[in-house]
């Protein structure tokens, strides 16, 4: 009984710098941030690129926690140095000392004290590198696979999607799905609308008609221009179309899935945090697929209750991306069918790591298919050759 009385000795927060969570810290040549829709693409100055507007600006955030005898586990997110900043001078109280198997504890402790200016975002990110950190630690300590812990696997192999600009490419690579991101928004009028829509077409046919087809939106667009896009590929069966608005305007999500009726799904929540956030969008939205990121949302003890939540209520979670984190979720849950992949290569012409440099053994689909690993915790090892900044308690930004 290895894990009896086992305590949290210590925690420590990094910054990574160039890739590994922060998957938008690429070079100007990768697809991720060049021109794609995007909130501020109604400004001509942050419209080519999405470095323009600084979306690579807060970098990795790596959460290590380490047991009284020496074991640790980590977690890694994005958010950086404000969110390192708050992991060591503010939530590592209700984490050092604790019992290894306080998670829930844990968890609840940091959310509350930090409700007067958390709830979402940098915090969040913050609270759910902390939380993965502890789950890999439990792991490991009980010498079991996280998905174990979840209740064991309903499948053998995870099934994936490919996210990119290449769906034909994907399904070469034996993806049964691809999921492009959208260039042209509301900015670009119906001329950028009639482009998406020949790419939209061009790829259906590329592709056929038995290969899932999406829309990744990325808060870009208005209700008007969402409909009409909407419209436009469901008649050329496309799936869904994914997180068309402000994360905040539930208003236009509700009635975007009104005007949906039956023929594409309309799916959301990237960008949301926390069951209360997504109770919006699973009961007022009526989201046919909601997507928390299990690194943004509030780690995997806030996954599994939005995750019941959803079930509950006859949703798909198909989690974003996230990696191995999300992998462990997905391979316990019958309403998680498909998996994404993001398609990191900067022409998107092949599966590479999505957290390199970062993890030693970080898992990809082989032929869009994964077996999760039954190694303790995770199943991958933090690289500690790449270049760790720490954030020490007491330091300044």
């Amino acid at each position: 009984m290895a894990l009896m009385g086992r305590k949290i000795a210590a925690i420590r927060a990094y910054v990574v710098e160039g890739g590994g969570a922060d998957y938008h810290d690429q070079s100007e040549d990768h697809w991720i941030v060049r021109q794609i829709a995007t909130p501020m693409s109604i400004y001509p100055e942050y419209k080519a690129t999405r470095t323009s507007f600084g979306i690579n600006a807060l970098k990795t955030l790596v959460v290590e926690v380490e047991a009284d005898n020496g074991v640790t586990g980590f977690g890694i997110t994005t958010g950086g140095y404000p969110a390192a900043w708050l992991v060591m001078n503010h939530l590592d109280r209700f984490v050092v000392g604790k019992d290894a198997n306080e998670i829930e504890a844990a968890w609840d402790q940091m959310y509350r004290a930090s409700l007067y200016y958390g709830r979402k975002g940098v915090v969040m990110n913050a609270i759910s590198a902390i939380d993965l950190a502890l789950w890999d630690l439990l792991g490991k300590l009980r010498e079991e696979p996280v998905y174990a812990m979840l209740g064991g696997k309903v499948r053998e192999e995870l099934t994936f999607y490919a996210t990119g600009p290449r769906p034909d490419l994907a399904k070469d690579m034996g993806f049964v799905g691809g999921k492009i991101p959208l260039v042209y928004g509301p900015d670009d009028g119906m001329e950028g609308l009639r482009k998406s829509i020949d790419l939209a077409a061009d790829m259906r046919e590329k592709c056929g008609d038995d290969f899932l087809l999406m829309w990744d939106c990325w808060m870009a667009l208005d209700l008007y221009y969402a409909k009409r896009l909407m419209q436009a590929s469901a008649d050329l069966k496309f799936n869904w179309i994914e997180e068309c608005f402000n994360p905040d305007d539930y208003w236009s999500y509700r009635d975007l899935k009104k005007a949906a009726g039956n023929q594409i799904m309309v799916t959301g929540g990237e960008h949301e945090a926390s069951k209360f956030g997504f109770r919006m969008l699973i009961e007022d939205c009526d989201l046919d697929v909601i997507q928390p990121d299990v690194g943004w949302c509030g780690g995997m003890t806030e996954l599994i209750k939005i995750g019941n939540m959803a079930e509950a209520h006859g949703k798909l979670v198909i989690p974003h991306g996230s990696g191995t984190y999300s992998y462990h979720y997905v391979t316990t849950k019958t309403n998680s069918p498909i998996t994404e992949c993001l398609m990191m290569a900067p022409q998107a012409d092949k599966v590479v790591p999505q957290y390199y440099p970062l993890l030693k053994d970080e898992p990809m689909p082989v032929n869009g298919k994964l077996k999760v690993s039954d190694k303790p915790g995770f199943g991958v090892e933090l690289n500690k050759d790449k270049t760790l900044i720490e954030v020490k308690k007491g330091t300044r930004l």
